[in-house]
């Protein structure tokens, strides 16, 4: 996608992905713009009138009762801005800042936030030449929206802060120069604008569920893989099962498992009339992610095509109304939910892997090695599956459930919700290596139950892509940059 016009309509989350990842150029429709202009419109009548209107010519949070002149409202401002920006931690990746910015141009094309239609240009403009401001990761509570993280960006749209230009990390003022943009200097409520809103958890919300949709069509196929292994029996997988628990999720996994399979020679061999609950039940636990995993799209798709700022602004009624859609409940939640969702796809993942390894449940030869004692196989990289599985806990951990008050109680309660977000980047990349470790040890259960002839012909495509970049363990080696392979194999798309 090379361009992309914003016209205010709802978009999709995988448009979302696509135009940030494609580095489209964008641009407002006139639509867009007439509603922007309009709306900024109705705000300068309400202060023509002089009207009180909260962060407009009051004071912020606790302070929203103190009365600012109308000569100061323009410094106001700039002063919430310069004020609000003090994260720390390391930076956000600059794809995550792009789709930040993108998320507010789409919010600001609704036409109910009061910004000036040269502000909404001049965002723009950086996100196509390429200035991204440098936002530490660290510091949104998630209730006023992103205060933080967002002050970071507006603190460069007015030549402040720092940006990355061209791959180099250097002043915004600089960066502003060299790009040939000129800084905004802010008129009253576009500070506040630029700061109320949830963009920062949502776009981190996406990135997450894109790479979830990964990891869980990935374990389905590493599922595939280990029934061609262990030679497993497809009875849990039979449709008659499924349709009298009709769980969606449930239902399209065991489609998708038992077609993965189809053609294949080994399935239904092994004596054992039985497969361990980490094989017999994939689709009740895969399914029950897929489900968790549609919903939480859903969420954020919803979240995505919202305002959630706070005034905002009804030209039709010549309203302004101070509520609360900045407050991150909705994506807390349902972020706590994936976080849930997708390590349960390294939990029972894990399991297989002991099943593998395992000689007493898997017949073959100890730690998937011949000559083992000498050799220790894959006997460590389940120690390493079942280390991510145990920090994946920790990281599951709801954060939405706590709240500390701030602005001396005015923001009574708070919803967490960045760190919701900022903790599925851990989870995803602890899924991801688990995933490949179960790939590997699969692969070479393969190798050593002469189950290659009878592959399917989806799991023989898998295992030769595999083979391609990861020979068969004959001796020890060294299985990190194997792992590596696989990840980067699950990471791209590839399998």
């Amino acid at each position: 996608m090379k361009n992309f016009t914003i016209t205010g309509d709802a978009i999709t989350v995988d448009d979302c992905y696509a135009i940030v990842e494609s580095g489209a150029q964008i641009a407002l429709s006139p639509e867009a713009e007439e509603r922007i202009k309009r709306c900024r419109a109705t705000i300068e009548k309400l202060m023509a009138e002089n009207r009180t209107i909260y962060g407009v010519n009051t004071g912020f949070g606790k302070l929203s009762n103190t009365r600012i002149k109308n000569d100061e409202a323009e410094s106001l401002q700039q002063n919430i801005v310069i004020s609000h920006a003090c994260g720390v931690g390391k930076p956000l990746p600059s794809n995550v800042v792009r789709m930040v910015m993108f998320i507010t141009m789409l919010r600001f094309a609704k036409g109910h936030s009061g910004i000036r239609l040269e502000t909404v240009n001049t965002l723009i403009e950086m996100l196509n030449k390429g200035v991204i401001p440098v936002v530490p990761e660290k510091g949104s509570l998630g209730a006023s929206g992103d205060l933080v993280p967002l002050a970071h960006i507006a603190l460069v749209l007015i030549g402040f802060g720092e940006a990355m230009y061209k791959g180099e990390v250097m002043s915004g003022a600089e960066a502003m120069k060299i790009a040939g943009i000129k800084p905004v200097v802010l008129g009253y409520k576009e500070g506040l604008a630029l700061l109320n809103g949830t963009q920062v958890m949502n776009a981190l919300g996406i990135f997450a569920i894109m790479e979830s949709f990964k990891l869980f069509k990935t374990a389905n196929i590493s599922t595939a893989l280990m029934m061609e292994a262990v030679k497993g029996c497809m009875p849990a997988f039979d449709e008659r099962i499924h349709a009298i628990r009709p769980h969606k999720g449930q239902m399209a996994v065991a489609k998708e498992v038992k077609s993965l399979l189809d053609g294949s020679g080994n399935v239904g061999k092994s004596e054992n009339i039985q497969n361990p609950y980490s094989l017999r039940c994939v689709p009740q636990v895969h399914g029950a992610t897929l489900d968790a995993l549609h919903y939480v799209k859903s969420v954020l798709e919803t979240e995505l095509n919202s305002v959630t700022d706070n005034p905002l602004i009804f030209p039709d009624d010549e309203d302004v109304l101070s509520g609360g859609n900045f407050h991150g409940q909705p994506l807390a939640l349902a972020l706590d939910f994936l976080a849930i969702a997708i390590s349960e796809l390294a939990n029972i993942s894990e399991r297989r892997i002991e099943q593998l390894v395992n000689p007493q449940l898997s017949g073959l030869a100890p730690f998937l090695i011949n000559n083992s004692g000498l050799n220790s196989g894959m006997m460590i990289a389940q120690y390493t599956a079942a280390s991510l599985v145990s920090e994946n806990k920790i990281y599951a951990s709801p954060a939405s459930v706590d709240s500390i008050p701030s602005s001396a109680n005015q923001e009574d309660h708070v919803s967490m919700g960045s760190i919701s977000a900022r903790k599925l980047d851990g989870i995803v990349e602890n899924v991801r290596n688990v995933l490949a470790i179960e790939l590997m040890c699969a692969a070479q259960a393969i190798d050593l139950s002469d189950a290659v002839e009878g592959l399917s012909p989806m799991t023989a495509k898998v295992y030769k892509a595999i083979r391609q970049r990861v020979p068969i363990l004959e001796k020890d080696r060294t299985l990190y940059t194997d792992i590596n392979q696989i990840a980067g194999m699950i990471r791209c798309g590839e399998l």
